[in-house]
């Protein structure tokens, strides 16, 4: 079981991340002045994401 864990924490990360860029992409579209904004909050979302995709893999290897 324990062996799935890290596959699926990499998958749903990666699905987050995807749906971030999605909406980002999208709501630069409809506001192009507020652009430099929106891609600080994405690239802050997608590390914080990635810090728990990380933590995952390293609670993986302990346990």
């Amino acid at each position: 079981m324990q062996a799935f864990a890290y596959p699926l924490s990499v998958l749903g990360a990666a699905f987050a991340i995807s749906l971030l860029g999605q909406v980002a992409a999208k709501s630069i579209a409809r506001q192009p002045e507020a652009g430099s904004t929106i891609q600080t909050v994405f690239i802050l979302g997608a590390a914080f994401i990635e810090a728990l995709t990380l933590l995952s893999f390293v609670l993986n290897l302990i346990g």
